[in-house]
């Protein structure tokens, strides 16, 4: 294939010499119609004209449907509608046209299947996205509603013909269009796979367009260009990059959809921003009038005017060529793209023309079916709303979050909407909406700052968690906070970045340490001690060193905070070591008068609560029990509604007198502190290691217990309210059901349960045991399926186990959804389950009742495979012997129901048997000691069996053997033409492997010629370097050391040397010369002509290559030499150094192939020696043709292009055309080529 360059064939700018082929579309339309009608005897033809067509089309259906008009006219009319932009009329003429064509044959109906399907397709580019503002969703008919007709006609018609090529096609722009309306894929890990929802439907969509290529023999371009596509889509550019290419190279002439505009958008994504200009610029040089190539080269301008600062001179006509002369051109060609309405609308916002934005902006968004384009949009409203006076900040956040969402979010988001967001949420005090955007920023930019303010975030949210009493999980949220915040830590330890410590930064790690890691707690608290009495001996200009004994340390300490000091002692208490405990209580409270005396706001009450309690708690622990209750009745004489004192004073008496002081303290606590949740909890603890087992619920004392807390204290306590939905679901799994009354009361039980589940569940989402024991009463008592299917399927999402996935089979099976019941079936063997005979016996189950429903015995046959291999595993178990020889029965009972078209002897006869089998087996098992059904009904089984349906099967076997005595020419017709099909199939895979690895062998033995070439070559190039070295140098007569050799001066007198009399180290010294680098070879041949006067003319000799035909201009090799002798050798080395070249040429950029092709055309006669052979191109150019100067800069040609100086020295006047009214967005693609229209 010809390499292709930026659109270009071999890098060549010119356009093709032949005259381009017009692809309009609709131009095989013919312009009327004739329309036979049958009228008396005769017939006669109505001709209709498809230029100018009827405004209702009703009476030329009815014509049709009076004529039995083919496939074809209904197809040619809906195109001529639909090339007049009428394709609501053209679907509803396809309709009719496919209700006429009901009585035909159903495969006549796929071509206008196929055509009503492209109309969709085509409906859904042309329809909003999202709904209007301010309209209904029954008025408008948007992307999905389109799509999902799509889907629709292409399963009609796959039901018919699923091979039918058009359909392929089809089904791969369906995909397309699919995947665009999904959220784009977050971010995986390495070397992971993608299987988000937008992944698989691209996976589909290239699945398809390949095998439309391939159906195609590779001749379909449209499905080369959809594969292309899909791939681009993946982030699979240079795959798409070669199918773009391959299309170009094929049909270089395809303007509708343009290849050129893919292959720009490739190399974009590939980084050759440049070269995807040019190709840009080709598609503009092909087709003026592409809206899509416009906006690209504007978009490749305003992304080059970003490389410069607004008052740099060169931002100025960059910005001014991006938006006039092509933005605002593109918006004229078609006021409804959205990629141009979302750039032009941003030109907008800067001049502050808000109506103009609005407009802009909702026509980016709803017209358009690329997410990018949608954020765009999106982002321009949140920020025309933002720089209103008094901005919505609710709406602002909304359009920010939409505009990043629809890049996909993470890292795959909006930065730009981040950072408003992170504006907005900190107004709207948007806790978790600013860690989101900070993460992101520190991902960005690995600022300190915003590490310490997002692990601030999160500890606050963890210590929130705590105070609040939820029993929600915060452990993500706490890793994350002292991730953060320890890397703050660790960049404190960095000389370079110079940052000084943060005390917040250790206390918020220490109380992040303090329930799992207390260690590393107590570290963070002596480190802030430790920095904090630096501090003051610097404050107090003292020594370092002046607080390294323990009586300095300790009267530093009084000056301390005592908050820092409380808990310090708290962390001591923690790890037992009571005597530094108690000290550093003692010493907090010497700290508290101090600091009370210096800031008069400080609650000192409190603190001397705290610490004083801290500080009881320390003499109970050491067991200084008499000093740990003086303490508790000083707080209670202080406060006397202190209920933890008194709780701690109730536990004492408990342990001082567990049999009677302690249990009244308890019953005194309860009667004055009963309505305290944590006293509550300590009774309920209390009660259940000292009540007694009821057998009513009613009279339990611990369930009456949470029940009076829920009502009386606290109904949203869920400790006790899942206690209690335990309690109710317990009593009734072991409640009687034998009557209906019995059963109505375990009912009421269940309701209960499921009630007390459900509020825990409200309180606590997350609880999937609680979820579970929900779907499993409303399955056991109410039978309620939906229900349960929706709670397992969420489930599922949470707790990856078999039961999950087994439950699920069990619900769909109720359902009747059989297939889902299998996949989940299936799911359970391939997690643990894969020997459990049960799951297989479900299994067979289920296909028996799927092949009952569809009447399929294939579904049978599964089933019996299935419970087979039941019995196999678990051979003792009878039931599953019975589940064989029913599923025998019921295949032996369909096969004598399906007519002789949907079997074949060999099934009637196998079911036979298996018939026969099954009788056996009836009768065994009813002869066992544990038949599963009576034994009575299972020999009437047996005997139906045994006389009813094997007369049955007897005459099945008998009818279906004359049908096919009676079709066997026609079947062995039919037989012998699919196995010669099959053959030709099989040759035609063998063939293309065969090709395929000849020419992998070819490829490998050109390599090896390469590299053979390459050593031979750098053993010439060595052996060369030695000779020079050897004729360089030589040793010296007296000290026999390596010398450079003098060069012989040549006088007035000396004697040239004739042609053929030079010696050999004379030849390679004058070689050596040549090869010298000091000057150009055109030099080198000016001076030697000066000094040596007239040279023999050098002779320039052609010779081609013969080892293969070379892909580019010209294989012709230019031979410089002196000598007559030295032609041939040169010639050979030429080849060989040629044959590399020309392997290698594909790897060459146009501008570095251009700039070769230059160097050969001046240096060809007077190259050096070291490269005699040089292969130059053949030109159609005349010689003297002059040497192009250097490309311009970006800025210099928009600097040429434009009026010199800044952009806007018009005096206020803009440089867009205020003609152009704000319009709004039809049809677009992403910034990266297009597949075209959708028919």
């Amino acid at each position: 294939m010809t390499p292709l360059l930026n659109g270009y064939v071999n890098g060549n700018r010119h356009l093709p010499t032949e005259p381009p082929t017009a692809d309009v579309r609709f131009s095989d339309i013919p312009s009327a119609l004739d329309i036979q009608v049958s009228g008396g005897d005769a017939e006669e033809a109505v001709e209709i004209s498809l230029e100018e067509l009827l405004d209702d089309p009703t009476e030329l259906c009815t014509l049709l449907e009076n004529e039995n008009a083919e496939k074809r006219v209904w197809m040619v009319i809906a195109l001529a509608y639909a090339r007049q932009r009428k394709v609501d009329l053209a679907i509803d003429i396809l309709h009719k046209g496919l209700g006429s064509l009901n009585r035909g044959n159903p495969k006549e109906k796929l071509g206008p299947l196929s055509l009503l399907c492209w109309m969709s397709l085509g409906k859904s580019r042309h329809a909003p996205r999202v709904l209007p503002e301010g309209q209904l969703a029954s008025d408008v008919k948007t992307k999905d509603f389109w799509l999902q007709s799509a889907t629709g006609i292409l399963n009609e018609a796959s039901r018919i013909n699923p091979a039918f090529p058009p359909l392929y096609l089809a089904r791969g722009v369906l995909y397309l269009l699919r995947a665009s309306l999904q959220p784009p894929s977050k971010p995986v890990a390495p070397g992971s796979i993608d299987h988000s929802e937008r992944m698989e439907s691209l996976r589909q969509a290239l699945k398809c367009f390949e095998d439309a290529a391939r159906v195609s023999s590779g001749r379909n371009m449209m499905a080369v260009m959809g594969t292309a596509r899909a791939q681009f889509s993946m982030g699979r550019y240079a795959d798409a990059l070669k199918g773009y290419q391959e299309v170009l190279s094929k049909t270089p002439h395809l303007q509708d959809p343009d290849p050129r505009i893919g292959i720009g958008c490739c190399l974009w994504q590939l980084g050759y921003r440049e070269e995807a200009r040019e190709s840009w610029e080709r598609a503009l040089d092909v087709n003026p009038d592409s809206k899509i190539a416009t906006i690209l080269v504007g978009l490749y301008y305003l992304n080059d005017s970003s490389h410069y600062s607004t008052k740099d001179p060169a931002f100025g006509p960059i910005y001014k060529k991006a938006m006039t002369e092509y933005t605002q051109r593109a918006f004229k060609l078609d006021k409804e793209l959205p990629l141009t309405c979302a750039t032009f609308g941003g030109y907008f916002l800067l001049r502050r023309a808000w109506p103009t934005v609005e407009t802009l902006a909702r026509k980016a968004i709803e017209m358009t079916d690329v997410n990018a384009i949608a954020s765009d949009g999106w982002y321009l409203l949140a920020r025309k709303e933002h720089s209103q006076d008094s901005p919505d900040l609710s709406e602002i956040n909304d359009f920010y979050s939409k505009a990043d969402a629809a890049r996909g979010g993470g890292d795959k988001g909006y930065v730009p909407a981040r950072f408003g967001l992170a504006q907005i949420q900190v107004l709207q005090q948007d806790v978790d909406g600013a860690k989101f955007r900070l993460e992101k920023i520190i991902q960005a930019s690995k600022s300190t700052e915003a590490m310490m303010l997002l692990g601030a975030l999160y500890a606050e949210e963890v210590f929130a968690n705590y105070t609040s009493g939820t029993m929600e999980d915060k452990s993500a949220e706490a890793k994350k906070a002292t991730a953060l915040l320890e890397a703050v830590r660790l960049a404190w330890k960095d000389p370079q970045k110079k940052l000084n410590p943060d005390l917040s930064v250790l206390v918020y790690l220490a109380r992040l340490y303090e329930s799992d890691q207390p260690d590393k707690a107590m570290q963070c608290l002596q480190q802030v001690e430790k920095l904090s009495i630096e501090d003051l001996l610097e404050k107090k200009k003292q020594p370092k060193d002046a607080a390294s004994d323990e009586a300095s340390m300790a009267k530093f300490r009084e000056e301390l905070p005592p908050q820092l000091l409380n808990n310090l002692g708290c962390f001591q208490y923690q790890v037992e070591k009571y005597d530094s405990s108690r000290d550093l209580f003692q010493t907090a409270l010497n700290s508290l008068v101090k600091f009370g005396e210096k800031d008069e706001v400080l609650d000192t009450d409190a603190l001397v609560t705290t610490i004083s309690y801290n500080l009881a708690r320390t003499y109970e622990a050491a067991n200084l029990l008499d000093d740990a209750k003086q303490v508790y009745e000083g707080l209670l004489a202080r406060h006397d509604d202190y209920t933890d004192a008194r709780t701690r004073l109730a536990y004492i008496e408990l342990r001082q007198n567990p049999t009677e002081d302690g249990p009244k303290a308890i019953a005194a606590l309860n009667e004055t502190d009963g309505s305290d949740l944590e006293v509550r909890a300590l009774l309920g603890w209390y009660l259940s290691r000292s009540k007694k087992r009821a057998t009513n619920v009613a009279e339990d004392q611990e369930q009456r217990h949470y029940k009076h807390t829920l009502q009386l204290h606290e109904k949203h306590d869920r400790y006790s309210l899942t206690g209690m939905g335990n309690a109710y679901a317990t009593y009734a799994r072991e409640m009687r059901r034998t009557t209906d009354k019995e059963k109505e009361k375990r009912s009421g039980e269940y309701l209960k349960a499921v009630g007390y589940y459900d509020k825990a569940l409200q309180l606590d989402p997350r609880n999937a045991y609680a979820a579970q024991g929900i779907g499993i009463a409303l399955i056991e008592d109410k039978k309620d399926l939906t229900s349960a299917v929706q709670i397992f399927s969420k489930i599922r999402d949470t707790v990856r186990d078999a039961s999950v996935y087994i439950n699920l089979g069990h619900v769909f099976c109720e359902l009747k959804q059989y297939t889902r019941s299998i996949e989940s079936y299936d799911m359970a063997l391939h997690k643990d389950r894969a020997s459990d005979p049960q799951v297989l016996a479900c299994l067979g189950r289920v296909w028996l009742l799927k092949g009952k429903q569809d009447k399929s015995s294939s579904a049978m046959k599964s089933s019996l495979e299935y419970s087979r291999r039941a019995l196999g595993l678990a051979p003792s178990q009878i039931h599953f012997k019975f589940n064989i020889a029913f599923v025998q029965i019921q295949l032996a009972q369909l096969m004598y129901t399906l007519p002789e078209s949907q079997r074949t002897l060999a099934e009637v006869q196998a079911a036979s048997e298996g018939l026969d089998n099954a009788i056996e087996s009836f009768t065994e098992i009813a002869q066992s000691k544990s038949p599963p059904y009576p034994k009575h009904d299972i020999e009437q089984r047996a005997n139906m069996g045994r006389n009813t349906m094997r007369r049955q099967l007897e005459r099945a076997i008998q009818s279906q053997r004359e049908y096919e005595e009676k079709n066997a020419a026609r079947l062995q017709e039919a037989r012998e033409a699919r196995e010669h099909d099959m053959k030709r199939r099989e040759e035609e895979r063998k063939k293309a492997e065969e090709i395929a690895i000849e020419e992998k062998k070819k490829i490998a033995e050109e390599r090896y010629k390469m590299l053979e070439t390459s050593r031979k070559l750098a053993e010439q190039r060595a052996e060369e370097e030695r000779r020079k070295e050897e004729a360089e140098y030589t040793e010296d007569e007296e000290t026999g050391e390596r010398v450079k050799r003098k060069k012989k001066s040549r006088g007035a007198g000396g004697k040239r040397k004739k042609k053929g009399e030079d010696s050999d180290t004379d030849d390679e010294v004058e070689g050596t010369k040549r090869r010298k680098g000091g000057k150009s070879t055109e030099e080198t041949s000016a001076v030697t002509s000066m000094d040596e006067g007239p040279k023999p003319k050098k002779k320039r000799k052609l010779a081609r290559k013969n080892t293969r035909d070379d892909k580019f201009k010209s294989s012709e090799l230019v031979v410089d030499s002196d000598e007559d002798e030295e032609v041939a050798p040169a010639r050979a080395n030429g080849a060989a150094d040629s044959e590399a070249d020309a392997d290698m040429a594909d790897a060459i950029p146009a501008d570095s192939a251009a700039d070769e092709d230059e160097e050969d055309d001046e240096g060809a006669v007077t190259r050096p020696r070291k490269k005699p052979v040089r292969r130059v191109e053949e030109s159609d150019e005349d010689e003297d043709e002059q040497i192009e100067p250097p490309p311009q800069t970006t800025a210099e040609r928009a600097a040429g292009d434009g009026s010199k100086g800044s952009a806007f020295a018009d005096g206020g006047v803009s440089m867009v055309d205020e003609t152009v009214a704000a319009a709004g967005d039809a049809d677009t693609n992403e910034y990266t080529g297009t597949t075209g229209e959708a028919f």
